[in-house]
């Protein structure tokens, strides 16, 4: 499974972000901050231009994140996949055969080894590593996990994201128009 050689996938946070990622080159992109009103619309919307769409599950207003939602958003959405902190979402996904992107905070040591733990029991598509900053534990987690891995969160510059690449993400999540390359 892969993105089918997209090395950057745009996260977009606003109506309007999203609607210029529809007219993009991307086939694929990730919807960060929406609410449950909008999205069968956006999906519809995605769907017509052949567009894939990762939906960030833990940030859908008004829907809440569990097993229940995802099939909800698989059934009603017929979404790409999800992005989600929560394992038993990402196991349901699967379940689902939506893409499963386990998102990890990697704040500390003790992050990184409970994440592992969380890793070994949800067996996602993908890990998200957040910050995407981190060159050494892009490299750590991919040889631990053995899972592909997308860097996310403080992708500022082109640098970073060529940084995170080299490191062995498959890719780089960015909120920011600029890094839409």
């Amino acid at each position: 499974m892969s993105f089918h050689g997209q090395k950057v996938l745009p996260a977009a946070r606003k109506m309007k972000d999203f609607e210029k990622l529809l007219k993009s080159k991307y086939t694929y992109i990730v919807c960060l901050d929406t609410h449950i009103s909008q999205l069968k619309f956006m999906i519809s919307m995605a769907n017509e231009r052949n567009k894939k769409v990762l939906v960030h599950l833990d940030l859908i207003n008004g829907l809440k994140a569990n097993e229940y939602a995802v099939d909800f958003l698989a059934q009603e959405m017929k979404l790409a996949g999800i992005i989600s902190t929560r394992s038993n979402c990402i196991i349901r996904a699967k379940k689902r055969n939506m893409i499963a992107v386990q998102r990890l905070f990697l704040l500390d040591s003790l992050a990184l080894e409970t994440s592992y733990k969380v890793i070994e029991r949800a067996q996602p598509d993908y890990l998200e590593v957040l910050p995407g900053i981190m060159p050494e534990i892009i490299k750590e987690v991919r040889l631990q996990a053995q899972i592909p891995i997308i860097a996310g969160g403080l992708i500022r510059t082109k640098e970073n994201v060529m940084q995170a690449l080299e490191a062995g993400a498959e890719a780089v999540t960015t909120s920011n128009p600029e890094l839409w390359i």
